[in-house]
C-alpha cells in the first residue's frame, strides 16, 4: 500500500474514532483540537511515521480551503450592529488591542529569536496574532458567561484572521527572496489588498443578489442553496488567485458582502419537490421547516454547510499540522521557542487586552478571562506554513515558533476552557447579585451571529447552549 493511502487510512479512522465518541468528547477537557493535533503528532514521521508528509501540496491545499471557508462563513455572519450596538468590546479589541498585540509580538521576538530580519520578525507577530475562538468554544458558548463577553470574543474572532491578512501580505513583500517581494509592497498592495477586496466585493455582493432573487422566486432548494455558499466562496477566492492576489482577503470580504445581500430576504416558497422546503415561509425566509424546534427555527441555514466542512476541513488541518509541522518542530525545540510560545499567549495578548479596555467599565475578572482567551490556531497555522513556503533564510524558524505556539494554545485553552468559564460564570453570577451599581458586564448586546462548530458545547449533554 503507497503512502498516500495510508495517509487517507490514518486521517479517515482519526476522524470517525472521534465523531463516535464527540458527545461524550464533548463535556471533558480533551477537545477535539487536542485530540486531531496530538493525533497528527503520533502519526507523523515524528514518532510512527504512518502519515506521508513527503508531497506539501495536498496538505498546503486542505488547509487553505480550510481557511477559505472559515473566513467567508465567520465574515458572512457579523452585521454592523455587532460593532454599533453595544459593540464596545470587539471594536477596542479590534482596533487597538489587535495592533498593540501584533506590535509586542514584533518587540518580544527581536531578543528571543535572533537570526531573524526585521521584516522576518514583523512576521511572527502579525501570524500570531488572529484568535481562534474554535480552540475556546466553552469560553464563549457558556451561557454562564456574560453575553456581552461571549458577543464580544466571538466578534473579534471572527474579525481579526481577516484584519491581519493586509499586514502580513505587506511584510512578507518587504522579505527578499519571497514571491510577493518581485512585485515590491507598492504592487502587493495594489493587487492583494485593493483589486481582491473589489473582485471580494463583486463576487459576494451579486451572488448573495443571485441567491436572494431565487429564493424570492422559488427556484432554489434548501439542499442547493447550501452548494451554493461553498461555490461562491471557492469562486471568490480563486479569482483573486488569477490576478495574482490574495485569495483569503477576497474571499473574506466577499463573505460580508454576501451576508449583506441575504440579509431580510422576503418570505418565500422554496420549492424542494418531495421535500421541499415552503414550511420555511411560515417562519420567515431561510428558516427551517415548522417542525424545527429550539433555535434552528430563529435563524437562515444557508451557511451550515459551509460552516460544517469548514469546521471539519480545520480539524484535519490540525491532524496534519500535527504531522507536517509540530512534530519536526518539537524535535529542534529551544528554550528561546518556548519561552516566546508562552510570552506570546500571556504578555502578548493580556497587556494588549488590558490596555485596549482600560476606562471601559469592565471588572479585573472580565479583563482576565478576555485577554487569556485569545487561543491562536488555524489562521496562523496556514500563514505560517504560507511563509515556510517560500524557502528563504529564517522561515525554518518562524515555522518552529508558529507551531510550538499553536499547539500550547490548543492544550492549554482547551483544557481550560470549560473550567475557567465556570469559575468567571459563578463570580459573574454573584456580582450580578450584589446590589452595587455599575457593573458594565450586565450590559445588553443584540443576539449574536450562530456560528456552528463540530464538537461544539451545543452537541454535549445537559448542553448550555451556544452564543
Amino acid at each position: 500500500m503507497s503512502g498516500g493511502a495510508w495517509t487517507v487510512l490514518a486521517v479517515a479512522g482519526v476522524t470517525a474514532a472521534y465523531a463516535l465518541g464527540s458527545r461524550r468528547l464533548a463535556t471533558t477537557p480533551l477537545s477535539s483540537a487536542i485530540v486531531f493535533t496530538g493525533s497528527g503528532v503520533l502519526l507523523g514521521p515524528a514518532v510512527l511515521g504512518v502519515i506521508d508528509t513527503a508531497e506539501a501540496g495536498p496538505v498546503t491545499a486542505l488547509l487553505e480551503a480550510a481557511l477559505t471557508l472559515v473566513l467567508f462563513t465567520d465574515a458572512m455572519t457579523v452585521r454592523r450592529r455587532d460593532l454599533t450596538r453595544g459593540g464596545f468590546l470587539p471594536r477596542r479589541l479590534l482596533g487597538i488591542g489587535l495592533l498593540l498585540s501584533m506590535a509586542a509580538g514584533w518587540l518580544l521576538a527581536w531578543p528571543l529569536l535572533p537570526g531573524l530580519t526585521v521584516w522576518e520578525l514583523a512576521l511572527v507577530g502579525v501570524i500570531l496574532a488572529p484568535t481562534d475562538a474554535a480552540l475556546g468554544k466553552s469560553a464563549i458558548a457558556d451561557r454562564r458567561v456574560p453575553s456581552l463577553v461571549r458577543q464580544g470574543l466571538n466578534v473579534e474572532s471572527g474579525l481579526n484572521d481577516g484584519m491581519v491578512l493586509p499586514f502580513f501580505l505587506v511584510f512578507l513583500a518587504a522579505v527578499p527572496g519571497t514571491s510577493y517581494a518581485a512585485e515590491g509592497v507598492a504592487g502587493t498592495f495594489w493587487r492583494s489588498l485593493l483589486l481582491s477586496t473589489v473582485l471580494g466585493l463583486l463576487v459576494g455582493g451579486v451572488g448573495g443578489r443571485l441567491l436572494q432573487a431565487a429564493r424570492r422566486r422559488g427556484l432554489i432548494t434548501r439542499e442547493w442553496r447550501h452548494v451554493y455558499v461553498l461555490a461562491v466562496a471557492a469562486g471568490s477566492y480563486e479569482l483573486a488567485v488569477v490576478v495574482d492576489g490574495s485569495g483569503f482577503i477576497a474571499a473574506w470580504v466577499a463573505g460580508f458582502a454576501f451576508g449583506h445581500a441575504l440579509r431580510n430576504v422576503p418570505a418565500t416558497a422554496e420549492r424542494g419537490g418531495p421535500q421541499g422546503t415552503a414550511g420555511e415561509a411560515a417562519g420567515g425566509p431561510g428558516r427551517a421547516p415548522a417542525e424545527a424546534s429550539g433555535t434552528d427555527r430563529d435563524r437562515d441555514t444557508t451557511a451550515d454547510l459551509a460552516e460544517d466542512l469548514g469546521s471539519l476541513l480545520a480539524s484535519l488541518a490540525l491532524l496534519l499540522f500535527g504531522a507536517v509541522l509540530l512534530g519536526p518542530a518539537l524535535q529542534h525545540l529551544s528554550w528561546q521557542i518556548v519561552v516566546y510560545a508562552l510570552l506570546s499567549l500571556t504578555v502578548v495578548r493580556m497587556v494588549p487586552v488590558a490596555l485596549a479596555l482600560a476606562g471601559s467599565g469592565l471588572r479585573p475578572a472580565t479583563v482576565l478571562y478576555i485577554g487569556w482567551f485569545g487561543p491562536r490556531g488555524l489562521a496562523s497555522v496556514v500563514l505560517g506554513l504560507l511563509v515556510a513556503e517560500e524557502h528563504v533564510a529564517g522561515t525554518e524558524l518562524l515555522g518552529r515558533v508558529v507551531a510550538v505556539t499553536v499547539a500550547f494554545s490548543v492544550l492549554l485553552h482547551g483544557a481550560t476552557a470549560s473550567v475557567l468559564a465556570g469559575a468567571y460564570g459563578a463570580w459573574y453570577r454573584r456580582a450580578s447579585a450584589a446590589p452595587a451599581p455599575g457593573l458594565r458586564e450586565t450590559a445588553e448586546v443584540p443576539a449574536g451571529p450562530h456560528r456552528r462548530r463540530l464538537g461544539g458545547p451545543h452537541d454535549a449533554p445537559g448542553s448550555r447552549g451556544t452564543a
